[in-house]
């Protein structure tokens, strides 16, 4: 009797070992977390660059108002000007989280100087300014958005900030038309 009892487990798991059934869904099983992950991860990344291209193309149609000087006749303040570039900007962004530095500088490219805005910590330094310039001189348009990330905790990190975020940048450099 002892040696039926004994046989049983041995032979449900010599039945198991060569049965296939169901292998397809183990192996899923095993696949799906990597493949989901890197699926994510490429869709987050590719929304990123999607997003960084929307606040690039806003900022350069933006910085036309001061290439023109329209923005400097009309005494465009620094939110006026913010708003005008928000006004270019989709859906993806929140507008109070768009940060714009605007600075002038003499008339020649070899005095422009930009820092960056991330400090040893990794937080977003906020020192905008708004100093459109007159006509000649070199003027340097930058936008900031501090964008949120998801899929971090898989392994895939391109944060740039702490709290997993991603400073994005767009950048219009170039001298004043003459407009008086």
């Amino acid at each position: 009797m002892s040696s039926l009892l004994r046989a049983r487990p041995a032979r449900l798991l010599r039945r198991f070992g060569c049965s296939r059934r169901g292998s397809a869904a183990i192996e899923f099983a095993i696949v799906a977390p990597i493949f989901f992950g890197l699926l994510f991860a490429i869709i987050e990344t590719a929304f990123m660059f999607f997003a960084g291209q929307v606040l690039e193309t806003a900022v350069q149609d933006s910085a036309r108002l001061i290439l023109t000087g329209q923005a400097q006749t009309a005494s465009y303040s620094s939110s006026q000007f913010k708003t005008a570039l928000c006004g270019k900007l989709t859906s993806l962004f929140d507008c109070n989280g768009v940060y714009v530095d605007v600075r002038s500088y003499g008339s020649d490219f070899s005095t422009v100087s930009i820092t960056q805005p991330i400090d040893s910590n990794k937080n977003f330094v906020n020192n905008m300014q708004y100093s459109p310039g007159t006509a000649g001189q070199i003027v340097v348009v930058r936008a900031f958005y501090q964008w949120p990330l998801f899929v971090t905790g898989l392994g895939y990190n391109i944060s740039n900030l702490a709290g997993n975020q991603r400073l994005l940048s767009a950048t219009a450099a170039f001298r004043n038309e003459p407009y008086n």
